[in-house]
């Protein structure tokens, strides 16, 4: 049997090595290892969603908070001394979870309110008992915006926590993230309180607001909108957005196509996910890079 042994010395061979003696050369930095994998796919030794999970894991290292986070201006977040209606009236809209609680300003994260707790508040008024969100409130987790993302996820899993404030060098909340921002940078999107059935990619919100999953083909928003946006170049909504941007686009950039608006709502390293869609005046002024406002930003 051949001996898991390196022959100058005692340790067990690195997974390099192991790597190198499977293809005849060994990778010298990630980009060497990448290049390995992707030749283990060619040879169908991995699969596609095996090597993308791969390469998120080794992406995982190199990235920080700050790459990923939602920036404080788009989180959907509740005040403190809000009334219970305006708080519940946030919550119902935006299908969260869990809200970060801000005392004076959005650079306060006073704490965090769990979406469930305040179920018991949404009975009829005559048997609802006094409210007070201080009682209600969880203790936030902070986390610089330079932490790496591999060590935030094991933090996450040791803590069970599921959401991080992110605070800047002066100790204001700059953002947050969350443990399912994190995983997706290695799996790729999973289903949330934004996603809505599979069975088709497009939601409507209000009258002329959408959202729409970045796969929906193009043929599909035609015929929902009655419109002609092209289709000779990319099949999805996503890549059509892509192409109108220039680049891989982040949460909150916009571009306008035709009698649209499409800003990201959802996108990782590989991909966007998630678009929200208004349909404007065709005379409408162009607002390129306008972010989406939180629900309550107009207070």
């Amino acid at each position: 049997m051949t001996s898991d042994r390196s022959t100058e010395g005692s340790h067990p061979r690195s997974w390099f090595e192991k790597i190198g003696q499977l293809f005849g050369s060994e990778p010298q930095d990630k980009e060497q290892l990448v290049e390995l994998l992707k030749d283990a796919r060619q040879r169908e030794l991995l699969d596609t969603d095996a090597l993308n999970m791969i390469e998120g894991v080794l992406q995982v290292s190199d990235l920080r908070v700050r790459d990923i986070m939602i920036p404080r201006a788009e989180m959907v977040y509740l005040r403190r001394d809000d009334p219970l209606e305006q708080i519940l009236k946030v919550a119902v809209k935006s299908a969260h979870s869990r809200f970060p609680v801000i005392g004076e300003d959005k650079g306060e994260v006073v704490g965090i309110l769990l979406a469930k707790d305040l179920l018991s508040f949404c009975l009829d008024s005559g048997h609802r008992r006094a409210f007070n969100i201080r009682d209600l409130l969880r203790s936030a987790v902070f986390v610089p915006e330079s932490k790496r993302l591999n060590v935030l996820l094991k933090e996450f899993r040791t803590s069970r926590n599921h959401m991080a404030i992110v605070v800047d060098e002066y100790g204001s909340a700059a953002g947050l993230v969350t443990i399912e921002d994190v995983l997706e940078q290695i799996v790729g999107e999973i289903d949330d309180e934004h996603d809505f059935d599979d069975g088709f990619g497009i939601f409507r919100r209000s009258h002329n607001e959408f959202s729409a999953k970045a796969r929906t083909p193009i043929e599909d928003f035609n015929e929902y909108f009655g419109c002609a946006l092209p289709d000779d170049e990319f099949d999805t909504i996503g890549g059509l957005v892509v192409n109108a941007l220039g680049h891989l686009p982040k949460r909150g950039e916009s571009a306008r196509i035709d009698d649209f608006r499409f800003t990201v709502m959802r996108a990782d390293s590989r991909r966007v996910h998630l678009l929200s869609v208004e349909r404007i005046d065709p005379d409408a002024p162009e607002t390129p890079g306008s972010a989406p406002r939180s629900p309550d930003e107009s207070h």
